[in-house]
Parts: structure tokens; sequence; C-alpha cells
């Protein structure tokens, strides 16, 4: 999706762009709304060449009019198109009004909504409702778009799938299914987590020739993670570099019975490029875990005092992976606390500081979305319903770094602006893929990179490596198949000179 903007706005930014596109530069709302029923209808032919008969479900307000206005432009270009409504069409106001009274002027007709006429349809064009819906839909416009995801039809989203909160990515009760959504003007930040991206399908974008400038003085509510703005954090290393100019690791976890979780984490640091990885863990598993992988120095320590001269040599820390939180857990949990080094906070880490909390700025916590419940107190249902204020939360709260895992991972720093990864897929749900992500983040800590830039690139390598892997699919995926992509990926991330 590299091809996207950065930048993602509010629902109320992109309206206050709007605004300022007419009173700034002359481009009045129905100059825009026939802008986005023509880049719709054109791309409507282009990405399904084979649709005849298309039904356009058009609503009550600014979206329904962009939907009369691809109406009327497809019945031109020799398509047959149903339009449909639940509300009556003197409802319309303004823009909208005039974008169906040219409809209606073509001949063109409207029908009320029913099941039977998608079916004699090739294609869905959801305009029901744009940015503005705020309140779960009920009665019969949540029927219709329940009628509209079981038909069997791809759906074909304007600026967003009616439904979809545009802002958090939350489902209204019902939302559209789309198999493509074309957003307009400034991209919404709801289309890319929690249930965004599950229902926004391909997300294309198009400006409709508004200048940049309406976003000046706005502050996006978070920007996409690309390839291009990550070049330059990574450079190559010197030819006389040797292994502690790579970057020291220490991992700390691995509790009797977990010690794959800390093997995990200690061999993606070194795939992530890590010049030397210690592991700090069980005596009942160090012989073992040496064994497995011999470039891991894994000692077995008993409590914090044995764990004490391990720290010295370390650049950074992980800490969390197979941790547990018991008396052995929390004990090296309190020794790293009082370590004064760059550490990735992870697993039962999170749980140990959502019971007793504190704050630092050399941090970064990854929480997934249980972690984060418990870090602020609140249900998981509460953090999936607003991602982004969830992320903004912990970081405001536990300073330094945060990064809510799940879908449209985001990165939080509580000086600085949100990121979000719009890479990853399903098949990164297995257990041991968290671990793996802490490895990476550490290695970049360990390199010298500052926790928010060791956190975005992170997660984006991670996530890439993981869509690398899902190309055979994402069903079996372990989480050590990320392992060796790691390092083909983050190579591309390695600026040289020209």
């Amino acid at each position: 999706m590299d091809h996207l903007p950065e930048a993602l706005f509010r629902a109320a930014d992109t309206r206050a762009a709007d605004q300022r596109a007419a009173s700034q530069y002359g481009l009045a709302g129905g100059v825009l709304m026939e802008r986005a029923g023509s880049a719709a209808c054109a791309l409507l032919r282009e990405r399904f060449p084979r649709a005849r008969r298309v039904a356009v479900v058009c609503g009550p307000g600014n979206n329904g009019g962009d939907g009369y206005v691809l109406a009327r432009l497809a019945q031109q270009a020799g398509l047959t198109v149903l339009v449909l409504s639940l509300a009556d069409t003197a409802v319309l106001k303004g823009d909208a009004s005039a974008a169906y009274d040219a409809w209606d002027k073509t001949g063109g007709t409207v029908q009320t909504f029913s099941v039977e006429q998608l079916q004699a349809c090739d294609v869905i064009v959801d305009a029901l409702f744009g940015t503005g819906l705020e309140r779960p839909l009920e009665g019969e416009w949540r029927a219709a778009i329940e009628a509209m995801n079981a038909s069997g039809r791809p759906i074909f989203a304007i600026d967003i799938p009616s439904g979809l909160h545009a802002d958090s990515g939350r489902v209204l009760g019902a939302a559209a299914r789309a198999a493509l959504t074309l957003s307009f003007i400034g991209l919404k930040a709801g289309l890319f987590t929690g249930q965004g991206r599950e229902h926004s399908g391909l997300i294309l974008f198009d400006d409709l020739g508004v200048p940049d400038a309406v976003f000046a003085g706005v502050t996006p509510l978070a920007r996409r993670i690309t390839e291009q703005n990550l070049r330059g954090l990574l450079a190559p290393r010197a030819r006389h570099a040797h292994k502690g100019d790579a970057g020291r690791v220490l991992v700390v976890g691995g509790q009797p019975g977990m010690p794959g979780a800390a093997r995990l984490a200690g061999e993606a640091a070194y795939r992530a490029g890590a010049g030397l990885v210690v592991l700090a863990t069980h005596p009942a598993h160090a012989a073992s875990l040496g064994a497995a992988r011999p470039e891991l120095i894994a000692y077995g320590v008993n409590d914090a005092p044995t764990f004490q001269p391990l720290l010295a040599g370390a650049h950074a820390l992980a800490v969390g992976p197979g941790l547990g939180q018991g008396e052995w857990g929390r004990g090296l949990w309190q020794a790293v606390l009082a370590a004064d080094k760059p550490l990735v906070v992870d697993a039962d880490a999170l749980n140990l500081l959502a019971a007793q909390p504190s704050s630092r700025a050399d941090w970064v916590l990854t929480p997934h979305p249980g972690e984060a419940a418990r870090l602020l107190g609140v249900s998981v249902a509460d953090i999936q319903a607003d991602r982004f204020a969830a992320a903004h939360a912990i970081a405001q709260r536990y300073g330094g770094v945060c990064v809510l895992k799940g879908n449209g991972t985001l990165i939080s720093h509580s000086e600085s602006s949100m990121w979000l990864c719009d890479r990853g897929n399903p098949g990164l749900a297995t257990g041991g893929s968290g671990d793996v992500l802490t490895g990476v983040i550490v290695a970049l800590l360990a390199q010298g990179l500052a926790p928010i830039e060791a956190a975005r690139l992170g997660v984006w390598v991670h996530a890439s490596a993981g869509d690398r892997v899902a190309a055979n699919g994402e069903r079996g995926i372990l989480a050590s198949d990320l392992l060796a992509p790691l390092r083909d990926v983050i190579n591309s991330i390695v600026t040289h000179d020209d």
C-alpha cells in the first residue's frame, strides 16, 4: 500500500478540509462530488471489467450523492444501473439533492431497497453512509448492510464502508464488507486498524485535485509506516566493526516450561543485526538452549544477585518472554527495572508492570489487547473500540513507547505522533510471534536507535517478514518461520551512499 499517502486523518479533519477546499480554493462541494463520482465510476470499470449490472445503494447524505453521480456516469458508459435507496429522495439536501436531480433528468429511477434486486447485479456500490456516522445502525439500515454482505456479490465502498467508524475502525452494529474501498481527499484512520482492514478490502485513494494545503496546520491522527520513511535509520556497517559495535542484547525470561519464548527473542535479535545476544534464563534449561542454538549465550540465573553481572555488558534489555509472574520472574523484573538500560517490555513483564505501575522514557512496551486492557484497567472490548486512544493512553501513563499489537499495529510515543503499520497478516497470530517482535526491537535499541525509531522499524520488519512467509498461505506459520526472512527484510532498509 506504499502508493497511499502517509497521513491518516480523523473524519472531522477531512470534513474541515472539504470546507477549506471550497472557501480557499473555489472547489465547491458539488465540484468535488462530481469528481468523486467520476473517479469511483472509472475505478469500478477498471476493477470490475466484466460487470454489466451494477446496484448502487444510496444513502440520505453526501455519500449517497457520490453514488448518484457514479450511477449517472456508469449508465452513460453503457452499464445497466439499479439505484436502491432506503430513504425518500425528498430528504436529500444541497449537493446530494443536485446529484439526484441530475440522475433523475437522465431518466434514471430510484427503487426501494430489496434483497432480491441485489441478486440480479454483478457488483454492489456502497454509497449508504460516509464518515459522519457515529451511532450503531439498527432496523432496516442494519438489515440492508447485512443483506449486501450476504449477497455473494463484491462490494465497492465509496470513501468508507458503511457502518465502519471512520476514526476508530470499530463496527457500528453492522458494516459493509467491501472488496474495494476508494477514499477521498484524506485517508480515514479507521480503515487501517481494528475491524477496518477486514471490512475495507483493497484501499485506494484519490485526492480529487484538492491541494495538500487544505491540511496545513492539521496534525494527523497517525502516519503509516512505509519503506520510504524508514530509510536512513540504518546505515551500512563500518568495515572495521566488531560484534560489540553491532549491539549487545540481554534477553530476560524463560521460566521452567517456557524456554522457547526466550530463545525466539534471542534468535530474532541476532537476525535483526545484534552482535551478541545473552539469555538470562532459568537454570533448568540454560544448557539445552545453548545447545539448540550455539550462537546464544545462555546463563542460568537463580535470582536477582546472580543476574546482576549480566547487566553490565548489555546495551539493551528485553524482559518478559516466558518470564512468568512467580517469585523467580518478579525478582528478575525488579532487577531489570533498577538497571539504567533501554529495554523492551513484553508478556509477563507487562502484567507485572500493570500490577505495580511505573513510568520511564527509555522503554518500549509491546502489549497485545489483553495486556493493554490490564495496563489501563479496562476491558479488551474497550481497547478494541478505540485502539488509537488506548495506545496513546498507555504511552501517556507509562512513558516511552507503546506498541499496541493487532490488526493495524499502532506505535505511540508520549512526546510525538502516532504511527500505524498496515503490513502483516492473520498468520502472525501464532504462539511466539510476539517474542520474535520483542527480539527485533531490542536488537535495534542495542544498535543505537531511539525507542520510537526501534519500535516503528521493528514492527514494520516483523510484519513484512510475516507477509513473505504468508505468500505460501497464512495457516500453519510458525514463529520460527519468521527468523530467516527477517534478515532479508532488515537489510533491504539499510541506506547505502550512491
